[in-house]
């Protein structure tokens, strides 16, 4: 017991100790500081929350029809009811429900597809970082190629290609952008290359492989974690643009972009419909870009005071 609160105690002294604590917990200060990241990572943890335990919540099935309760208003409009809080759509499905399991598709497509992307263009990049010359010309060049498409366009192609889906839109936003995370870690591994570690274990004899994702990639995770923050808003809104043309999920499937889409039709007579998916939307994407921007503030040295 004396042991343990000897230890605790000086763990307490280090990280209070401005000289002796490691720099994480000043990164961690400077983020909860942040007002902007502050009310990101809220958002962020409210939308994680509904997708986690959205059997819990959600008050209906979100795919249960009710033909006897076709485009009911929300319960402060005229005709609402108290057992459709956000009104129901043209099927008579809750609305409040599809927009709690919305929330968990549009996780399940931000960490899909932000994965890809993380892995396929940090390991790309770190190759072209690393071995300089050709390689290099190779795969940037390639990626320039990619970057050249318009985003949208080339997410349309590939879903077109691999056919609508949700899978498949998660892999077509995945692919076109790797070379965004490819340009980031490329640049991180060049400027960590001329460090005195690097060169040291290459004095050492230590193998390529190791150097790169034991020594260099470690130091470079920064920048990752700022874009991977940013990138779910994107893939987000990606994805709900897909869906929104038809080639993301696909009904019954509750989504954001594909409720937006059935609603258009009807915005005259039953603006929730659309209105509601389109907030939603709106907020999750805002949650993630204001977290990337504390990330930001608080990971990169050239913005610390």
């Amino acid at each position: 017991m004396a042991k343990n609160k000897i230890q605790k105690i000086k763990f307490f002294e280090r990280i209070t100790n401005p000289e002796d604590r490691h720099p994480i917990f000043d990164q961690i200060e400077k983020l909860f500081k942040n007002r902007t990241a502050v009310a990101g990572l809220i958002i962020i943890t409210l939308f994680a929350f509904t997708a986690i335990f959205a059997p819990l919540i959600s008050p209906h099935n979100p795919d249960e029809n009710s033909l006897y309760d076709q485009l009911k208003p929300p319960v402060w409009n005229e005709g609402g009811s108290t057992n459709n809080l956000l009104g129901t759509d043209d099927l008579g499905r809750d609305m409040l429900s599809r927009l709690i399991y919305g929330a968990r598709v549009s996780l399940t497509l931000g960490i899909v597809s932000v994965g890809i992307a993380l892995v396929f263009g940090s390991l790309l990049g770190s190759l072209a970082g690393y071995y300089k010359g050709w390689p290099d010309n190779l795969i940037m060049r390639f990626m320039d190629l990619i970057l050249a498409f318009p985003y949208i366009l080339l997410a349309i192609v590939i879903v077109a290609y691999l056919g609508p889906g949700l899978k498949n839109a998660m892999i077509a936003i995945g692919i076109i952008n790797i070379p965004r995370f490819a340009r980031i870690i490329r640049a991180s591994v060049m400027e960590e290359y001329e460090k005195d570690y690097v060169t040291a274990a290459r004095a050492v004899g230590a193998h390529n492989r190791r150097i790169i994702f034991n020594a260099i990639f470690p130091n470079c995770l920064s920048p990752i974690i700022v874009q991977a923050s940013l990138g779910f808003g994107e893939a987000i809104l990606s994805g709900a643009g897909l869906s929104f043309l038809g080639l993301g999920a696909q009904p019954p499937l509750s989504e954001w972009g594909a409720m937006i889409a059935q609603g258009r039709s009807m915005i005259l007579r039953a603006w929730w419909v659309m209105t509601f998916p389109g907030i939603a939307i709106l907020f999750a994407v805002l949650g993630f870009n204001l977290l990337g921007d504390g990330l930001r503030d608080a990971l990169d040295p050239r913005l610390r005071d």
